[in-house]
């Protein structure tokens, strides 16, 4: 059997602990992930995992082999990348994004990427909580803030401005707003990582902090824009995701002379020692399209 690909089954089902995770994220049968895992301790001659019907764990010699076979996988890599004169890109790579950025504008740069590098693979994972980079095997985490974690690693690649925005319809229902203040008496939908319960606007030199009510909140902003085109009240929406709504009319902006922060979308890894140049090309790629692709 292949030991390169062995090694990487055994790595993988050390930070997943699951047979299933493993064969899912590496797409092969749930059989052949057992058959990769007895090839090695085959050629090491020794049990790398306690294996019980609940969960797999690292054996005390499974855990002195795992930073040894890393190491080994990477110079493999390595050597691979050396070998090829033409210096093409021939990676599998896992990228995490939430799933409105992911397909208003992580899509489109992919394809184009991908058709770029033929010998490339993306796995793309949709969430829109943190996750830990090198537990989940992540290769690149798109992620917005405004005061990013400093123990996180990354390099920006977009701006990111939001917009308070309801449909025509709340906004024809109910008294004007024509202030940040008036926003104590509307309906408005939050995010629930992000200015959940005080949206922070400024204008000028101006700067309030408004408490809000907000009776429906979500994790993901393409319910609350969905929401907010049905009519249930304001949203706090990233323009990358509202500008089309608004555009087509689904949408208005309130009080737009007022500013939400400003964000910054990162492409975020765990180490830049060990980064591929596959993901370092597709971060620069996407800060190239980025740029010349803005939604602003």
């Amino acid at each position: 059997m292949d030991r390169v690909t062995a090694a990487e089954v055994f790595v993988d089902l050390a930070y997943s602990g699951s047979f299933t995770a493993t064969a899912q994220r590496l797409d092969m049968s749930r059989p052949m992930v057992t058959r990769y895992i007895e090839a090695m301790e085959g050629w090491l001659a020794v049990r790398l995992f306690h294996r019980t019907t609940r969960k797999v764990t690292l054996t005390s010699a499974g855990e002195h082999c795992l930073k040894d076979v890393e190491a080994w996988l990477e110079a493999a890599h390595q050597l691979v990348s050396n070998a090829n004169p033409s210096g093409e890109l021939s990676d599998a790579i896992r990228i995490a994004v939430s799933p409105s950025f992911g397909y208003a504008h992580v899509a489109p740069a992919l394809v184009e990427f991908m058709a770029l590098h033929p010998r490339v693979s993306v796995d793309v994972d949709l969430e829109d909580t943190a996750v830990d980079l090198v537990e989940q095997r992540i290769d690149l985490a798109i992620r917005i803030a405004s005061n990013p974690n400093p123990s996180l690693i990354g390099k920006p690649i977009a701006q990111c401005r939001s917009v308070m925005a309801a449909s025509p319809s709340y906004l024809a229902r109910f008294a004007a707003i024509r202030s940040p203040e008036d926003l104590v008496s509307h309906d408005c939908l939050g995010h629930k990582y992000f200015e959940r319960n005080v949206w922070h606007l400024s204008r000028g030199d101006q700067h309030v902090a408004i408490s809000v009510g907000c009776r429906l909140s979500a994790n993901e902003t393409s319910v609350l824009m969905q929401a907010a085109i049905q009519g249930a009240g304001v949203a706090l929406l990233p323009t990358y995701l509202a500008n089309q709504a608004i555009s087509e009319g689904n949408l208005q902006p309130v009080l737009p002379d007022w500013q939400p922060p400003e964000m910054r979308i990162y492409g975020f890894y765990s180490s830049r020692k060990h980064l591929s140049p596959t993901v370092r090309a597709l971060i620069d790629f996407m800060a190239d399209y980025y740029a010349q692709h803005p939604w602003d």
